[in-house]
Parts: structure tokens; C-alpha cells; sequence
């Protein structure tokens, strides 16, 4: 796929302000700081498109960038960072929750996880929840240039064992670094298929 134009569409608070209509929708979650503004910049070919913080806990709505005029990109709120009260918590739960189990339009969700890391809690929660719903999704591997590739693969091994022993399947793994493009044709060429496949 090649990004022609990268447009932000609109910030929503509640799922129920997002854009309506039937144009597919992407989304991208992961834990504070996983890189989902950096990710957001580096597929859509645009330095400044979503605002990358050093701040964890930054994205606190559900952002929609229109691609090519064809489909959304949509940044979901971080979740995880402790610092944040467990209102504001809640609040970034509900919103989540119910943009997944609401919108008629996602066709996918990417789950991002940080590679340098073991396997989170709070990911793993959220891969529960999203199997018990039936909710599409993949995990992206994140900040692979900061790992060799055998300890990218022991930690993706990690997580198939985890998904194993509980029963599930395991998704689709893409393997992603922003600073040096990686992953990025990969993620495209799925996004492209898979609304050709709709």
C-alpha cells in the first residue's frame, strides 16, 4: 500500500462521538510508551502526524487519521501507566472497551507490546478480553531495534506458550521498529488485504 494522504480526522471522548459511516477502521492499542504515536508517524510517512510524548499516559482520547480517504487509523488511549488516578483509569478502560465492542466498522485491532519486555499482566488481560469477545487482532512488537533478534524471538516465544497454555491462538505477530522502518510494508500490505478481503 502506498499512503498517498494522512489526514486527522477528529479526536472523540465517548465511542459513541466517533465518525460514522462505513469506512474500515484499524485501530492501534498498547501499554503508555509503547510507541503507538512513533508507529502512527512511521506507517503513515508523517513526521508529526500523532504528537509523540515522553510523557506515558498522553493519548486520553480515541484519534481517527483518514488514510488515502479510504480507511481510519485509530489511536486508541494508552493504558497501564500507574501514575495516572484510577478514575482517569477507569475512564480510559471504558472508552476502550466500548469502542471495540461498539463500532461496526473495526475490521482489525493491532495490540502493541513493547519487545524489551517479559510478557505484561495488563497485556495479557487485554488479550483475554479480546479473545472472550471475538475480537480480531494481532500483536505488534514494538522497539525491535533496541533488541538482537534472538531476544525479539524469545520473547515472542514467550508469549505463544502463554496463549498455548490457556487454550487460545495464537495471532498474527508483526515485528515493528519505527526508527528503522521496520515492519512497516508488512503492516500495510495487511491493512491493504485484508479490506480487499471485506
Amino acid at each position: 500500500m502506498i499512503i498517498k494522504t494522512a489526514e486527522f480526522k477528529c479526536s472523540s471522548a465517548k465511542a459513541e462521538q466517533c465518525p460514522v459511516g462505513d469506512i474500515p477502521e484499524f485501530a492501534f492499542i498498547g501499554r503508555s510508551n509503547v510507541g503507538k504515536s512513533s508507529l502512527t508517524n512511521m506507517l503513515t510517512g508523517r513526521k508529526s502526524l500523532a504528537k509523540v510524548s515522553g510523557t506515558p499516559g498522553k493519548t486520553a482520547l480515541i484519534n481517527h487519521f483518514i488514510i488515502n480517504g479510504e480507511w481510519y487509523l485509530v489511536d486508541l488511549p494508552g493504558y497501564g501507566y500507574a501514575k495516572v488516578s484510577k478514575e482517569k483509569r477507569k475512564a480510559y478502560s471504558d472508552i476502550i472497551s466500548c469502542y471495540i465492542l461498539k463500532s461496526e466498522n473495526l475490521k482489525y485491532l493491532f495490540v502493541l507490546v513493547d519487545s524489551r519486555l517479559e510478557p505484561q499482566k495488563n497485556d495479557l488481560e487485554l488479550m483475554d478480553f479480546l479473545n472472550e469477545h471475538g475480537i480480531n487482532y494481532g500483536l505488534v512488537f514494538t522497539k525491535t531495534d533496541k533488541l538482537s533478534d534472538n531476544k525479539i524471538f524469545s520473547n515472542i516465544t514467550k508469549y505463544k506458550k502463554i496463549l498455548k497454555a490457556v487454550g487460545k491462538s495464537v495471532p498474527d505477530i508483526f515485528i515493528t521498529s519505527s526508527e528503522k522502518k521496520t515492519g512497516r510494508e508488512e503492516l500495510l500490505d495487511f491493512i491493504e488485504n485484508t479490506i480487499k478481503e471485506q
